[in-house]
């Protein structure tokens, strides 16, 4: 998805859907294909994500003096920050192409959503390389980085790109020579682009991005959203079964009786820490695993047989004395 032709294929593609009660039953293969690619669950986080990026885009639209505001997604890993990423960027593509369709024959239509990951070690240069590998604007090796970002300003601007959606923010260190001029990069990009930036990354508040002139500057601008663990509760509220709930009442299992998974919240949220990554691999492993044995059901015995992430497994594991 880090070129606008495997971008466009994501965005238009349809996304898996829940099985219907008048639709016809799939096979076996469609099922468990469905599972493994599996709908978006809308948490908390994601419906928040959406609602500003959709108000700081209309917020940002005649913005022309300064950088437009922009958002920083942070929260642990497997706690669903990419795909609340990916879904709203989904969202902001589909209702842009809604509203202006490309002409008929049409060879240069509109990218309206940008998708960028840092690379590792990431230089100036090198990301700024990775904007313009999504357009698939010419680099020469001879070029410099003042060139290649004017030709990624220019381009960037004319393919009418309203939305940069920058993930593994966290891979930037503004203390280091080559991370502060990274970070110079992503602050002329967000001035002379016409669009609302989105970064991504782990546990962004704990790392030298939010320290130092530079670290002021972007919290200066950015609003901080939190993809953190879901809580058992909150107030006279249980998010986290909330979304048990979902994820049971999307499964295609033929055996499976309805409430099973919301009355083992407490052992989800203890065996997952709250992680909506670690929940959707978990029940979905464990739906994959139900339709190969023919069982077509999820049990706590056989959520109990899956083994998770490292991650998940070492929070969940009990302590030795």
């Amino acid at each position: 998805m880090t070129t606008w032709q495997g971008w466009h294929r994501f965005a238009t593609t349809t996304p898996p859907a829940p099985p219907q009660p008048d639709a016809p039953p799939r096979s076996l293969e469609e099922r468990l294909a469905y599972h493994s690619a599996f709908v978006t669950i809308r948490t908390p986080a994601l419906s928040q994500l959406a609602t500003q990026v959709r108000t700081l885009m209309i917020l940002g639209r005649h913005q022309q003096a300064t950088a437009r505001p922009s958002l920083i997604v942070t929260g642990p890993a497997a706690a669903g920050k990419t795909t609340a990423l990916l879904n709203v960027g989904r969202t902001c593509h589909l209702a842009h192409t809604r509203k202006n369709p490309a002409p008929p024959g049409s060879a240069h239509p509109t990218a309206p959503v940008a998708y960028v990951l840092v690379p590792p070690g990431a230089t100036a240069k090198t990301l700024v390389t990775e904007f313009a590998r999504y357009l698939g604007i010419p680099v020469a090796a001879r070029m410099t980085q003042t060139q290649i970002t004017d030709a990624v300003c220019h381009t960037y601007t004319a393919a009418g790109v309203q939305l940069v959606l920058i993930d593994e923010i966290h891979r930037l260190n503004p203390r280091t020579t080559t991370g502060a001029q990274t970070a110079d990069l992503l602050k002329d990009l967000s001035e002379r682009l016409p669009a609302t930036f989105v970064y991504a990354g782990i546990n962004v508040t704990d790392t030298p991005l939010f320290t130092g002139v530079r670290g002021a500057q972007l919290a200066g601008r950015a609003t901080l959203i939190t993809c953190g663990p879901l809580p058992a509760r909150h107030g006279t509220r249980e998010p986290f079964r909330d979304v048990i709930t979902d994820i049971e009442n999307a499964l295609d299992l033929h055996q499976h009786k309805p409430g099973t998974l919301p009355r083992h919240a407490p052992y989800l949220h203890q065996r997952t820490a709250g992680r909506i990554g670690s929940l959707t691999r978990l029940i979905r492993q464990a739906a994959i695993t139900a339709i190969c044995d023919g069982t077509e059901r999820i049990t706590k015995t056989a959520l109990d047989a899956v083994t998770l992430d490292h991650l998940a497994e070492t929070h969940h594991r009990p302590r030795t004395r």
